[in-house]
């Protein structure tokens, strides 16, 4: 600022540094005007949690969600929604964190805005597929049978069940009827309806790390962004 004009420290315009010494310098294209601006800030915020008792020592692996709003084209350099990683094995020993992460205002509308739901939005779920992929269908929750094999470390009094609900809404509905960490008016039994394309579900999703009781199979797909097509966003976990 003002008070520090006659600081030798202060740069200008193209100045020339004396690099090599005896006059000999090399000029910077430096314009004094640009430099405090900010044309695109991509700075992000995230908290990293201490692990439990149950987690200490133990691998946790990261399902996740990459990609952008949009088709091939539209979203190019980047690319469309995926799960990450989208084929994962693990051992029945190691811990599960499914979570994501999604924006109501990504400003992605003068490229193009293909995709399912409110524009400008992203939204995903997770939920069980049949053992064939080819059967490129989620299954009811009531035939869904890989959560009866599932424990979450981080909502311990939620079932299998619980956390498939969780996860199929994107956090909308927290259970079927409540936990301790999840109140009953925000269960499936008491909170209003979701919106079927997600609409009204959070951007965001914390999920669960998940604690698993033996060996098993899931193949799972997002039901908004999977457009049984070109635009595909589905996975694979295999637990030994």
């Amino acid at each position: 600022d003002h008070t520090s004009n006659n600081n030798h420290d202060v740069i200008s315009n193209n100045p020339t540094v004396n690099i090599f010494g005896d006059g000999h310098g090399l000029k910077l294209a430096l314009n004094t005007a640009q430099t405090g601006r900010i044309f695109q800030d991509r700075s992000h915020i995230f908290l990293i949690l201490p692990r439990t008792s149950e987690m200490k020592g133990k691998t946790i692996h990261n399902l996740n969600v990459r990609g952008k709003r949009g088709n091939i084209v539209q979203v190019y350099p980047a690319v469309e929604y995926d799960f990450i990683p989208n084929k994962l094995a693990m051992k029945s020993s190691e811990l599960l964190h499914v979570q994501w992460t999604g924006s109501n205002t990504h400003k992605n509308k003068n490229k193009g805005d293909a995709g399912e739901g409110t524009d400008g939005t992203d939204r995903n779920n997770l939920i069980q597929m049949s053992d064939d992929v080819g059967k490129n269908y989620p299954l009811e929750l009531s035939s869904a049978s890989f959560w009866s094999n599932v424990e979450s470390l981080t909502d311990p009094d939620a079932d299998g069940t619980d956390i498939a609900i969780g996860l199929a809404s994107s956090g909308y509905y927290c259970s079927a009827k409540g936990t301790k960490s999840c109140p009953a008016q925000e269960s499936l039994s008491e909170k209003s309806k979701i919106d079927n394309k997600l609409n009204n579900a959070p951007a965001s999703y914390f999920g669960h790390v998940l604690k698993f009781k033996g060996g098993g199979k899931m193949n799972y797909l997002c039901s908004r962004n999977n457009n049984f097509s070109n635009r595909s966003q589905k996975g694979s976990l295999w637990v030994e």
